[in-house]
């Protein structure tokens, strides 16, 4: 029976490692003989790998470029990140493992499987190792690393992708994308009411990610010219994306326009929408489906991200609108016929929406025997 579980996440990279490990948590907490010990990766590296991870965001808003060289960088070099990580973190990392005593690490972080592997294998620690996927489709050789003792993915896609990178099939389980439970809507309620009625403005979310990146002023300006709809616009942790948004918009709009920061109530803005348009964030898209908010996906971050679009499309969760100017044809198409195909897409979230994954894998975990 396992007593102390070492979950080993990030608090910088972006927000969805972190949610992943909160959806995670408040099924772990059911269990009282359990101790769960959340340790950022990055913070074994000290200052200097803190920093990189802190540097996250800046090149996500403003240096994409960069950001598909790192990516094509891990897919080319894996084992030499690999061994470059575990150089900076080997020493903080054995010391947590002594004092915590875990009976198994769980990771949420591609930077931190074959790293850790590499320093437990090192240093003769027989630790079982678990690793759960954060991304979709697009699957870096960070995350599958053939010691591992098992390794959870959200979708067949990643399995797939695992399977290619020589991770055994019977290691590999595929147990669905978890979400925090605030996110999953009441089903109570007849089909007609889970509908949305084109009699009534359209309430339209707009997001990229907890970083806050893409175009979102343009967006909203097309909605709010052509469409009649409100919109609320999130920013996250971009401070000065807010203020140019802020600035471009609220003298304009008026009250048609809401602008926010980073906030701990977004499930509550998202269920009160009708549809979200937002960057293929895996984390952001999928707590949509699980809000049952129709998606518009408007970019995507090169190489993590860039299967995921097709993903939406593919399961009916959504809508890719591959060019801003086309966004208020794909806008139309959605409400015609008294938004038809919109709801047809809620239809389908409420079909692949499970809110017992997080529960089914921490009951995979909690269970094994190795």
């Amino acid at each position: 029976m396992i007593k102390n579980l070492l979950i080993i996440s990030s608090d910088h990279t972006g927000h969805g490692h972190k949610s992943i490990t909160e959806a995670l948590c408040e099924e772990f907490a059911q269990y009282e003989d359990l101790k769960v010990h959340i340790f950022d990766g990055f913070s074994f590296g000290g200052k200097p790998l803190l920093q990189v991870a802190k540097s996250y965001g800046p090149i996500t808003r403003n240096a994409k470029d960069l950001w598909k060289i790192i990516w094509k960088i891990t897919l080319a070099q894996p084992s030499l990140i690999n061994d470059a990580i575990e150089i900076i973190i080997k020493e903080n990392l054995l010391e947590v493992l002594e004092k915590v005593k875990p009976d198994m690490i769980l990771t949420v972080h591609p930077n931190f499987n074959g790293s850790v592997l590499n320093v437990l294998e090192h240093n003769n620690l027989k630790i079982p190792f678990i690793t759960l996927l954060a991304d979709l489709v697009n699957i870096t050789p960070l995350w599958a690393d053939p010691r591992a003792d098992y390794v959870i993915c959200p979708t067949f896609e990643a399995k797939e992708v695992c399977m290619r990178l020589n991770v055994e099939e019977e290691k590999i389980k595929v147990l669905g994308f978890p979400v925090r439970s605030r996110f999953y809507k009441d089903e109570a309620g007849s089909q007609e009411e889970k509908e949305y009625k084109s009699d009534r403005p359209l309430k339209c979310l707009v997001m990229s990610g907890g970083e806050g990146s893409g175009n979102m002023s343009r967006i909203a300006s097309i909605l709010l010219d052509n469409f009649n709809c409100t919109v609320k616009i999130v920013a996250g942790k971009n401070i000065a994306a807010r203020r140019r948004l802020e600035s471009a918009l609220l003298g304009k709009y008026g009250k048609r326009v809401e602008i926010y920061g980073f906030i701990n109530h977004i499930q509550d803005l998202m269920m009160d929408s009708d549809i979200a348009i937002t960057r293929g964030s895996p984390n952001v898209m999928m707590e949509a489906v699980s809000c049952n908010v129709p998606l518009v996906i408007v970019g995507a971050l090169p190489g993590q991200e860039e299967g995921n679009p097709d993903y939406a499309l593919k399961n009916d969760l959504g809508v890719v609108c591959k060019d801003e100017g086309n966004l208020q044809k794909v806008i139309s198409d959605l409400l015609s016929d008294n938004a038809r195909k919109l709801n047809l897409i809620k239809k389908s979230q409420r079909q692949y929406s499970n809110p017992d994954t997080a529960k089914n894998i921490v009951e995979f975990i909690l269970g094994l025997e190795i």
